[in-house]
């Protein structure tokens, strides 16, 4: 009987090494093969960089570009493509892993990755190992408390600013911004608005040798934070 082949989605958690759960690391000593994504500019993973300690030498590493595009249909052409590529090796037999930064169904790559296999070849054989993700990282980091009795806990991107702070200021004690960068003046007028700027912290480049945790939000206005900034906003 010819050997089935499976995906699994690895979450390598926010930076430090020793977050990888040990399930993924038993996974990634046996699978057939490993994939990337990468920009398409180069090919660097920054989810590699974190996992590479347990993955043995000889395990072949191949990069998928993912670009940043708004075009949705130029986009979903490359998970197509790259959807294709993996599912070749899975047909073949091979176990395969992907690898994502944080956890991999949170503003993961592998989600398109997961919906387009899913789309082409919907009895394909996917498990996710779930990774810790970078605000259960930062909280842990500053010693902030994410979340308790009856609060509630909102995650959202920044990529729009502070726009569904203002609309969810009033349903949810604790929210988090991912990619709290490209607006983030934005986000601070709207910390201001709600009056959570004296409750709020900032930790950039959660798990990495040189994170740095702010605690003066206001900070950031002069100092622009770079794409891995996380902000806990508490009311």
């Amino acid at each position: 009987m010819d050997k089935k082949g499976k995906l699994y989605g690895i979450g390598v958690g926010p930076g430090d090494p020793d977050y990888l759960t040990i399930k993924a690391v038993n996974i990634l000593k046996k699978v057939d093969a490993i994939y990337c994504a990468c920009s398409t500019k180069n090919r660097h993973s920054i989810a590699y960089d974190i996992a590479s300690k347990y993955i043995p030498e000889n395990t072949p590493i191949k990069f998928l570009p993912f670009p940043m595009i708004l075009d949705r249909d130029k986009a979903e052409n490359y998970w197509e493509n790259h959807a294709h590529k993996v599912l070749d090796d899975i047909n073949n037999g091979k176990e395969i892993a992907f690898l994502t930064v944080g956890d991999p169904l949170t503003y993961s790559t592998f989600g398109y990755l997961m919906k387009s296999i899913k789309k082409i070849a919907p009895n394909t054989d996917i498990e996710v190992v779930p990774g810790i993700t970078s605000y259960q990282a930062a909280a842990a980091a500053s010693n902030t408390i994410l979340v308790e009795a009856e609060e509630v806990l909102t995650v959202i991107s920044g990529v729009k600013g502070g726009e569904y702070l203002r609309r969810l200021d009033g349903l949810s004690e604790n929210i988090v911004f991912l990619k709290a960068y490209k607006n983030i003046d934005d986000i601070i007028l709207a910390l201001q608005e709600t009056d959570r700027l004296e409750k709020s912290i900032a930790v950039i480049k959660c798990g990495f040798e040189d994170e740095v945790i702010i605690k003066d939000i206001k900070i950031l206005k002069k100092e622009k934070p770079n794409y891995w900034t996380i902000i806990i906003s508490k009311k």
